[in-house]
């Protein structure tokens, strides 16, 4: 974006530096970069054929991180509602076998429609359903993120594990390995985008260790470091994965990653919830980060990650907030006070503070995905991913702390939402798409897919 932007009058919670906050601020935005951050007005010589945004009653932050995501599910929610991870996972398999190019689009555009009012500028999707004859469901989903204006870190996902092999996901809807090999590396070349500043970039992601093989894991592992890519999975979210792992492997499931070459820094790892203390050292001498999803652990009752030991241990932990099959709000500001409020359900109240929350949402994703070089925090050089947050209406006003406003109180809509200096949202509404277009769109894509469902099921 050229030209230069100036917010001023807000305060400023920049996030990772020494006097990173300022009680009545002021942010210098130009050519989709930050230039300059401070305290007080902004300096009269900047000011000259500036836009200026008066920020008062507002806090400034860095643009939220999504580190985990499955943006197909928006079209399947609200399912298998009493059931934990296995048999939700069982429950809904044979309708996402039905998804197709259509579905795949509505339900991403709908998922990042919704990342964006909820003040994220980046986030991850973790694709790892291809049913034979769909289409192409990452070009769908690539195009969706386009259209909203987020910057788009989607893992080419897979499964070659089916249930006649000792899987979890029926047969239908896994991939042989030479197949996945070449779409993964397909997927590379076409789209990954490794420059500063880059809009897009692909990581490799086989789904979990109850559904893919040694084999896909440590190939993929290859592919991704001779591509010079970075590797996703999801680990140790449930007892009932320990217990396969244990009976199928011999070992827990962080010692088999380990095996596997998985545990490095160019791999984070969603949930985690079930790790010891052994393996959690093991993390943060390695870099291995973690995507911690507090809402959708707690909507299948998985447990709560050990999130304060993790930061502890310099894990670099960030926010998630994975299938909107099993997080129904799809917000990625609303996992802030979740995962504090879990952290101190089971450490206390000291357990995590509003801020190392609010730094998981942002520097914390940013170095799980590689990025903290570029994003995650407010200062100059770094890329102009910034939400600005009113904090002057009922819900908020009176909260002397805004970082305290933002995370213990209620969430609020994003007000205006800056992806490299670009307004993405403004006055709390999307600026790209049509928010009812986009849910109608979703509506209609969800009673295909069920109609399709039922024309399967019935033959």
């Amino acid at each position: 974006m050229a030209g230069r932007l100036l917010i001023e009058g807000c305060a400023i919670a920049a996030v990772g530096a020494e006097g990173a906050e300022h009680a009545r601020g002021h942010l210098v935005i130009e050519d989709g970069r930050i230039a300059a951050v401070g305290e007080g007005p902004v300096p009269g010589r900047l000011r000259e054929g500036a836009r200026v945004v008066d920020g008062r009653g507002r806090l400034a932050t860095p643009a939220l991180v999504n580190c985990h995501h499955h943006l197909y599910q928006w079209a399947t929610r609200g399912m298998a509602q009493q059931e934990g991870l296995f048999g939700w996972l069982s429950g809904l398999y044979p309708l996402w076998a039905c998804i197709d190019e259509e579905v795949e689009h509505a339900a991403a555009s709908a998922g990042l429609t919704a990342l964006a009012l909820s003040g994220c500028a980046t986030t991850t999707d973790h694709h790892y359903v291809f049913p034979h004859g769909a289409g192409d469901l990452f070009a769908a989903e690539v195009e969706a993120a386009r259209e909203v204006g987020l910057r788009f870190h989607p893992t080419r996902g897979s499964m070659d594990l089916g249930e006649s092999r000792g899987g979890l996901p029926p047969d239908g809807v896994v991939e042989d390995l030479e197949e996945i090999l070449a779409a993964s590396e397909e997927a590379v070349d076409r789209y990954h985008d490794p420059s500063p500043g880059s809009m897009l970039r692909v990581a490799l992601a086989p789904c979990s260790p109850f559904s893919v093989t040694r084999e896909l894991m440590a190939e993929s592992a290859r592919l991704a470091r001779e591509k010079g890519v970075r590797l996703h999975t999801h680990l140790a979210e449930t007892v009932d994965e320990e217990e396969y792992c244990r009976e199928r492997y011999g070992v827990r499931p962080a010692e088999y990653l380990e095996e596997l070459g998985w545990i490095s820094d160019d791999v984070w790892l969603a949930h985690c919830v079930h790790l010891d203390g052994g393996e959690v050292r093991r993390f943060g001498r390695a870099g291995t980060g973690v995507a911690h999803c507090p809402s959708s652990n707690g909507r299948l009752g998985a447990g709560i990650a050990p999130v304060a030991e993790m930061l502890g241990a310099g894990v670099p932990v960030g926010l998630g907030v994975d299938g909107a099959a099993s997080n129904e709000a799809g917000e990625l500001a609303g996992e802030m006070r979740q995962a504090l409020l879990l952290a101190r359900l089971e450490g206390g109240p000291g357990a995590l503070t509003a801020r190392q929350a609010l730094e998981l949402a942002t520097l914390g994703g940013a170095r799980c995905l590689g990025r903290e070089d570029e994003i995650g925090s407010l200062e100059p050089g770094k890329l102009a991913d910034v939400a600005l947050w009113r904090l002057d209406d009922l819900w908020h006003a009176g909260v002397e702390d805004p970082v305290a406003a933002l995370v213990f109180g209620r969430t609020p809509r994003v007000e205006t939402l800056f992806v490299g200096g670009r307004a993405v949202v403004e006055g709390g509404e999307i600026t790209t798409v049509d928010e009812e277009e986009v849910a109608n769109e979703l509506s209609a894509a969800g009673r295909r897919l069920a109609a399709r469902f039922e024309e399967v099921r019935g033959r």
